[in-house]
């Protein structure tokens, strides 16, 4: 519950509470907290198991735990029933966008990986060139109904 608080926190938990409430009500106070925390644990028990009850026997293995969705993601990449690792491990991110950017100006995907592994380029992408606009005769007829 507190792995988080380092032994010099806690000593310093301890002389606080030593001096706010005093060495003779500071067992009474230990008792009440702790009195409290166990009936919010019975309360919180209580209300899963009548959530259990409810959903019926189909969600007897149900674990609230698998709320959060870190937890989720965990279980679902251990299964592997989706296949989610071929996914992960089968996407190549600056591929894609090399092809992607070779698609926009119209360049040869062969070519442009030869000169990108060759390290020439870096993959990057000189945006101050404008393209080439084609020639007339390159351009589609006009169609004013379609506009």
């Amino acid at each position: 519950m507190f792995n988080d608080i380092g032994p010099l926190e806690l000593v310093a938990l301890v002389v606080l509470a030593v001096l706010v409430f005093g060495p003779d009500k500071l067992p009474k106070v230990i008792q009440d907290v702790t009195r409290t925390i166990r009936k919010i644990r019975e309360f919180s028990d209580s209300a899963k198991q009548d959530i259990r009850q409810e959903l019926g026997p189909e969600f007897k293995d149900f674990e609230f735990e698998d709320l959060n969705p870190k937890t989720f993601i965990r279980k679902q990449m251990e299964n592997d029933e989706l296949g989610l690792k071929e996914l992960r491990n089968g996407f190549d991110l600056k591929k894609e966008m090399a092809e992607v950017t070779d698609a926009v100006h119209g360049r040869d995907p062969e070519s442009s990986a030869s000169s990108s592994s060759s390290g020439s380029g870096g993959g990057r992408v000189d945006m101050a060139k404008k393209p080439e606009t084609p020639a007339a005769e390159d351009r589609p007829p006009f169609d004013a109904d379609a506009t």
